[in-house]
Order: C-alpha cells, then structure tokens, then sequence
C-alpha cells in the first residue's frame, strides 16, 4: 500500500515538472487501476497552481454592487443627451427648410449671369427673403429653450447661414453698388437679437463667398456689352480688400476665404486691363455709382 501510494505521488510530480523523469512512465499503466488515486490527488499539496484552487473553491460569490451616486450621475446624462439629441433634431428640421428657401433664391440670381434685367431677378430672390426671416425666427425660439448654448449647437446652421449672407450680399450690391453692411444683414433676417444674432465670422464668411461671384459676373456683363463693369467691380473690390486688411485675421478657414479674395481681384483686373487696352472702357470715377447696372 505505501508504494502504491510514493508511486502515485512520483507520477504527480512527474506531470507537474517541467522535465518530468521518464524512468517513472513504466508506472502508469499500474496508477490508472488504483481505486484511491483521485483521493490522494484531490489533497492540499503544494504543487497545485493558484488558479486551480480558485477554480476549485467557486471564486467570489459577491458581485460588485455599483455606486448610487454613480448611478445617479450617469442617469443625469442620460437624459441631458436624450434632450440634446431631440433639440438638435428641430433644429436640423428648420436649418433644412432654410436650405431650400436659399436653393430658391441662389437659382433665381444665378439669371444674372445670362445678363437677364435685374429687376426681374432681383424681384423673384427677394421674394424669398421674408420666408428665410420667419424661418430664423422659428430657428431663434427653438435654441432659446436652451439659454446660453448658442454656440453649441451654432455649428448646425453655420454654413447655411454663410451662404444665406453671401447671396444677400450680392443682392444688396447689384442694387446699391455698396457693401451690405453687418446690421443691415442682422435686419434683413431677424436677428438683431441679443442672444440670438447674426455671428461676426459667418458674416464676414459670406462677403468672401460674395466675392467669388463678382469674376464672373464681369466676363458676362463684358460678353453682354457691359465695358464699364469692370471698373465698378475693381474699385468695390479693392476697397473691399483694402478694408478685411485692417482684420487680424487667424490661420483658420476666414483667413482662407480672405486669400482666396485676392485672386478674384486679379481676375477682375485682367478683365479690365483687357477692357482698357482695347479702348472699350468708359472714362470717370465710380464714386456716385448707385448699382453694378442702371435699373
């Protein structure tokens, strides 16, 4: 019986070493027929590993229970994020109506361009402006349930409203000649109010996209007959270029759209040079100038 059991105890060793002796392999044929074996086995001996003897005992039966407070504060979340995500869902539903009302107004300018009489044009893109002033209004009321988080959420209707500025912009100057200035755009859409104004940097975005459009304008008006367009647009240009100059402006997306004014002040002054060698230019000064064309 004692060397049945220093047999058993030899084999034990033998699986948990790592180079077990294989002078003791001859034995195992003799163990699997021991009837006590799984009793010697199943002792505490120190050979047994920690994560068997955890395996062996269940582990711990006590689950980790969470933090009220934790609880709480998370639950708080939940519901700022539910209200955020509702909030920001009006407000796309309104930024896309105001989307559509600009397409509208963008196609109907987009007739000048065919040297089609700028009354008419002006006519059917102004019809459009009393819709985008109710839909800023309805915009204004939706983030006023929210005080104080206009610029987060800003980021939602940024772009339409550059856009909305750059063609109000133009607008203003195929009728008057001059630079739609900054509260005259707050009036026109509604928003002279404090906690819900026209943002300095998306105005100033639009006048850059307005005069994107001022190069070709010209070459078409040229087309047309027009040889005194190109000094009317020269001089707003650069007197328009001349005043974002006093701005400091940052290496971000304004400071972009500010380089790239410029080059439509080149075009502008290759249209005119050409215009001018050519001897097709009118002579004069544009002070007094009441429009880009007499209406």
């Amino acid at each position: 019986m004692k060397s049945a059991l220093r047999n058993a105890y030899y084999f034990t060793l033998s699986r948990y070493s790592l180079n077990p002796n294989p002078s003791l392999l001859h034995i195992v044929p003799f163990i699997s027929t021991f009837p006590s074996l799984p009793s010697v086995l199943s002792r505490n001996h120190p050979f047994r590993s920690p994560l068997c003897a955890t395996l062996m005992t269940g582990g711990d039966s006590d689950s980790p229970q969470t933090s009220p407070s934790l609880e709480k504060q998370f639950e708080k979340f939940r519901v700022q994020l539910e209200d955020s995500g509702s909030l920001r869902e009006r407000i796309r539903a309104v930024v896309l109506e105001i989307e559509s009302a600009t397409r509208l107004m963008q196609a109907s300018l987009l007739l000048v361009h065919q040297s089609k009489p700028i009354p008419e044009v002006l006519q059917k893109a102004n019809s459009q402006i009393n819709v985008l002033k109710d839909l800023y209004n309805k915009l204004a009321e939706v983030v006023r349930e929210c005080p104080g988080q206009y610029y987060r959420y800003h980021g939602d209707w940024r772009s339409e409203t550059q856009m909305v500025v750059s063609l109000l912009a133009f607008m203003h100057w195929l009728e008057t000649g001059n630079l739609l200035m900054h509260t005259e755009a707050e009036e026109k859409l509604g928003l002279n109010n404090s906690d819900f104004a026209l943002d300095l940097e998306d105005y100033l975005v639009g006048v850059c996209f307005m005069s994107n459009e001022m190069p070709r304008y010209v070459v078409n008006q040229v087309t047309a007959g027009d040889y005194d367009c190109p000094r009317k647009v020269l001089k707003f240009l650069t007197d328009l270029h001349a005043a974002f100059r006093m701005l400091n402006l940052r290496n971000d997306f304004l400071r972009k759209k500010f380089d790239s004014m410029k080059y439509d002040l080149r075009r502008v002054e290759e249209v005119y040079y050409d215009v001018k060698i050519r001897g097709l230019a009118t002579t004069g000064d544009s002070v007094g100038d009441q429009g880009a064309q007499k209406i």
